[in-house]
Formats: structure tokens, sequence, C-alpha cells
């Protein structure tokens, strides 16, 4: 799928916490962080940073994201925002990414692997691995992992060609150092930009961050809006340096 043509970009990785119960604040959060950003970003959420795993107030939180879509339709002129969000499609709930931009949802997918540890999966339903592929967004070839997905491999071949690998997450902080080492090999194996977002919430690793093509890691640290220019040319560099067979 291809979405208009490219030009200069920052990529923007965030790092907020979410207040549960707080729909609307923390999509105003999100929303001030959004504007703050360049004219022209691609900006990375943490994964459900609207509501949280809010299964106590469960049906609220799949309602608001309808709210939240229409608010954030209206924040991506010039700017490609992927984060994800607890949605209802044919009755059944899903983890759906989803990429803005231009006021569309230009992309949208519900997550394939339920982290069965956080009882996901009593919660809502798996998507399906078929649907995780590239999609163009202004000349940008962008692939999306949701926190647990990350643990697959299979997943990282798929997206194999990207030139930017969105990873919204709600990783638990005892697993940090999987965290940064994971995040940090995709960039190195695929040769791309791995934008990772991840909840400043106390049960989270707080690993924002921005992981380059040759493999420089930084994280936003205290930085609720971390960028970096995205090059196109630093992937190409690299991809001619260490020739393994990406196009």
């Amino acid at each position: 799928m291809t979405i208009s043509k490219s030009s200069a970009y920052k990529l923007c990785s965030l790092l907020f916490g979410t207040i549960e119960g707080d729909y609307h604040g923390n999509l105003q959060t999100l929303l001030s962080l959004i504007n703050k950003a360049s004219s022209k970003s691609l900006i990375v959420a943490p994964e459900v940073c609207l509501s949280g795993f809010d299964y106590k107030n469960y049906e609220e939180a799949i309602a608001f994201s309808d709210i939240a879509d229409e608010a954030l339709k209206k924040a991506s002129d010039n700017k490609i925002i992927i984060l994800s969000m607890l949605q209802k499609k044919d009755g059944e709930v899903f983890n759906f990414a989803k990429i803005f931009f231009n006021g569309n949802i230009v992309y949208q997918r519900a997550k394939a692997k339920l982290f069965r540890f956080g009882d996901e999966h009593k919660y809502m339903s798996q998507g399906s691995a078929d649907e995780i592929e590239i999609v163009e967004v202004d000349g940008i070839k962008i692939g999306i992992i949701i926190c647990f997905e990350l643990r697959f491999k299979e997943f990282w071949k798929k997206l194999e060609g990207c030139d930017v690998i969105a990873v919204p997450s709600w990783w638990g902080v005892l697993r940090a150092e999987h965290f940064k080492v994971l995040t940090r090999a995709l960039a190195i194996m695929n040769q791309c930009y791995v934008v990772v977002s991840d909840s400043q919430n106390p049960e989270c690793t707080k690993m924002s961050g921005i992981i380059k093509p040759h493999g420089e890691d930084e994280r936003n640290e205290d930085r609720a809006c971390f960028e970096l220019p995205y090059d196109k040319k630093e992937i190409q560099s690299m991809r001619r340096y260490m020739d393994v067979g990406i196009g």
C-alpha cells in the first residue's frame, strides 16, 4: 500500500504516563505533544496510551477510541501519528495499531500476539499475522510491531525492507533489558530506523527511543518528545555497507 510522496521528516518518540480513567486528559497530553513536534514528523506513542488496560471500565475505554479517532485525524495534518487503542469490530474487541496521516486513518491492524501473562486474551481477540505488512506513507515505508509481538522473529522478517519500524509498547519493567536488546537488534537486523515508545507508568520500562540503521541507540530518558532527523541515505548506506539482501 502506498500513500502520497515523501520529503524531509523528523522521527519523534513519545514518553508520557497514562492516567487510569482520565481518557480525555490522556488525549490532551498526546495532542499537546503532537502539536509540539516538528511540522513534518513521524510520531510514535505508547501502546493503548489513551486508556491503558483499564479492564475495570472496559466499555468506556473502548467507546472512547471513536472520540480519539476524530481528534487524531484533525491533528495529523502533515504528520504521521502511530499508536494503538482498544476498539470494537464486528462485536469483538481488538488492540488496533493505527497510522493517522493528513486527516485519515491510512492503515490499521489488530495485535496478532496477545500477552497472556497480562490476561489480554481474556479481554480481547487476537488479530491475524497476515495483516502485518509494510505500508508506504508520504514516501516512507513503515511497519508496526505492537509490544509483545517484538518477541516473534517471523514478524521481523515480514517487515524486512521497511524504512521505519514503529514499536508502540506497554512493556514490563522487569524485562527492561529484553526490550532494550530486542529493539536495538531489530534495527540492526532490518537495517532501518526503529522508533520505540513505551509508557512512563511505574510498571513499564520508560525506554522510549530511536535506534538508527547502523545500530546507534538513543533513548528519551526524561524527554517527553525525542526527535531525530529521518535520513533515507542512512538506510541506503547501511544496506550497501553490509549487504544482507535487503532491497
